[in-house]
């Protein structure tokens, strides 16, 4: 098994381009202007990366119109929009969403979502590791092929079900696990203000709701395994990526910040704090890397799952505190400067706080991971 470090001449390029278009339309001053305005992550917004640049069709088959590329791709998209805490779909409707359609074998809907004419949102609660959205369904037929179902319950916090064109729930475990597409007509979705207003969160709400099954049994079961692995490694460099960025924030502040005649940054106290704060992001993001990879090649039939579970586990309980910490250290080493709304260290530690309880806590990961592992958990 191959686990590249270094950036491949393609991952290099998709970085370029992906941080280009971010810079030129999610600059700090855009990215602020959505806690005041929330029409300003629109859909022509999303339709730059999902269209343009194609990246909605990352992780779908060629067979389905998508590029039928790898999670070690979909990890580079996720760290560059982490570093500019982007107000973007990609996570939700790019990867989870999209990973379950694949294998759930919607070809329309993978295909619809690969083209950027739609994007879903995976019902769940936000913090939950798991994707099952505690719905039930009061009537289903199908078993193994695509039936109907109606479907009831209440969901909180679910990551950008507001706008959403198709809401996807998993109903159910083991053999009765179930996936549906629930139109948003039929659910009643209550947004509410949140730490983190770039990735909005919304109670929803469904009556006996008409929902279209799309797999049952075994193959729901590979796709939820699929589509919470893809979430897992992509919010790990999506962290990475923030940390990454509020690191190289403060490094340009303290060579440039001056105090009592002299540079900040060359106080020995300062550079002892920005030398361990350099290995611990350096660290989140080689785990976040190194598990990329390792789904990549779990992809390619080259892996087994568990594996790519555990380095999926690991980068993710290892990258969210990481994440917490860099923006923290951010916001001290900023002075009074760092407290500020004009600087963008707010956005970084908002994107980390409310990040790192996304897919389950560090402490529920690191229990997932002690289970995989057979070792006991602490």
């Amino acid at each position: 098994m191959t686990i590249e470090m270094l950036d491949t001449e393609l991952a290099a390029d998709l970085r370029r381009t992906v941080r280009a278009f971010l810079t030129e339309c999610c600059d700090p001053g855009t990215v602020a202007e959505v806690y005041d305005d929330p029409s300003v992550a629109s859909r022509e917004l999303n339709d730059g990366w999902a269209r343009e640049l194609g990246l909605a069709g990352l992780l779908v088959p060629e067979a389905n119109g998508g590029a039928g590329a790898s999670l070690a791709e979909a990890a580079v998209v996720a760290h560059a929009i982490g570093r500019h805490a982007a107000p973007l779909r990609f996570l939700t409707s790019g990867v989870i969403a999209t990973t379950l359609a694949a294998h759930a074998g919607d070809r329309d809907l993978a295909a619809a979502l690969a083209a950027g004419d739609r994007y879903a949102a995976v019902v769940f609660p936000a913090t939950s590791p798991t994707l099952d959205s505690g719905l039930t369904a009061a009537t289903a037929s199908g078993a193994d092929e695509a039936g109907s179902a109606h479907v009831s319950g209440t969901i909180a916090g679910v990551m950008e079900a507001d706008g959403a064109d198709d809401l996807i729930a998993v109903l159910g475990s083991g053999k009765d696990t179930t996936i549906v597409v629930i139109d948003p007509a039929e659910a009643r979705i209550l947004p509410f203000l949140s730490l983190d207003e770039t990735r909005r969160l919304a109670d929803i709400t469904v009556e006996n709701a008409a929902a279209r099954i799309i797999a049952t049994g075994a193959p729901a079961v590979a796709a939820v395994e699929a589509a919470t692995l893809a979430g897992q490694v992509a919010l790990a460099a999506e962290l990475a990526g923030t940390a990454a960025q509020a690191l190289s924030t403060t490094l340009d502040y303290v060579r440039t910040r001056v105090q009592f005649g002299r540079a900040i940054g060359s106080y020995q106290a300062i550079k002892h704090r920005l030398a361990d704060l350099w290995l611990a992001v350096s660290q989140a993001d080689a785990a976040a890397t190194y598990a990329a990879q390792t789904a990549a090649n779990w992809q390619r039939g080259d892996e087994d799952l568990r594996e790519a579970q555990i380095c999926a586990l690991t980068a993710l309980a290892y990258a969210a505190p990481v994440a917490v910490q860099a923006a923290e250290e951010a916001v001290q080493l900023h002075g009074g400067n760092g407290m500020t709304w004009e600087y963008p260290i707010h956005l970084l530690l908002k994107r980390a706080k409310a990040g790192e309880l996304i897919l389950g806590h560090p402490a529920a990961n690191r229990a997932a991971l002690a289970e995989l592992t057979e070792l006991p958990a602490c």
